[in-house]
Formats: structure tokens, C-alpha cells, sequence
């Protein structure tokens, strides 16, 4: 149930173009598939919703531009969108500082930086 789930949020986040890496990408359409996968799972496993904000049924959106090199270690971060409560966005500070370092990207971008704008969502069921 899980896994389905999570496999609905990554085909509707490549679809609607939410997750994307700025640059040129030279990468086999295969590889930069895999490796998006890999850090959905990661952002997956390691975002957290915090207590006060469940108790307080506050929910949000935000996007946060990442930095990282070649091994995925983050090189900076800037929160691009809020989600209008101070709680949730410091959430998001916290869940870079979890992901940290990324799965390593694929050799074939061949870049010495990449960016990243993650999309996440805090939403109570």
C-alpha cells in the first residue's frame, strides 16, 4: 500500500514536471529515472509531519531548491516556496539536514554541481 502510494507520487511528480534538475542532462533517460526514485524514497522515508502542527491541523506545500556535487552531499539549500507556517517550514530545514548526503547522481550528468527543486507536502488524511 505503501510502496503503491508512493509510486502514484513520484508518476505524478515527473509528470506535472514538480521534480526537476536544472542544467544540461546528458544522462540516459534510465539512470536519472533510477536516481529520482532513489531520492523520492529517501524524501519519503525521512519527512517527518511534526506533532504541533498534526495537533494543530496545519498543512502546506513547499518547494526547496538543493544544491549537492557528484558524491550527493547537499552544498546549500534556499527554501523557494514557504508553506506559510513557520513549524512546516522549519521542518523542512530539518528534513535537508536528514537527506543529507543524496544517493550519489549518476555519472552520466556529468556535472560538477547539480540542483534539485524538491516539492514537498505536508497533508493530514
Amino acid at each position: 500500500m505503501v510502496l503503491s502510494r508512493l509510486m502514484k507520487i513520484i508518476a505524478l511528480m515527473l509528470t506535472l514536471g514538480l521534480f526537476s534538475a536544472f542544467g544540461t542532462v546528458e544522462a540516459n533517460a534510465n539512470d536519472l529515472k533510477d536516481w529520482q526514485v532513489k531520492l523520492i524514497k529517501l524524501v519519503a522515508k525521512k519527512q517527518v509531519y511534526p506533532r504541533a502542527a498534526m495537533e494543530d491541523e496545519l498543512e502546506g506545500k513547499a518547494k526547496v531548491k538543493i544544491a549537492f556535487d557528484r558524491s550527493g552531499a547537499i552544498t546549500s539549500h534556499e527554501l523557494v516556496q514557504s508553506t506559510g507556517h513557520d513549524i512546516l517550514d522549519q521542518e523542512v530545514e530539518n528534513l535537508v539536514g536528514r537527506i543529507n548526503p543524496l544517493p550519489a547522481p549518476p555519472a552520466s550528468l556529468g556535472d560538477d554541481k547539480l540542483v534539485i527543486v524538491l516539492p514537498l507536502t505536508w497533508a493530514i488524511q
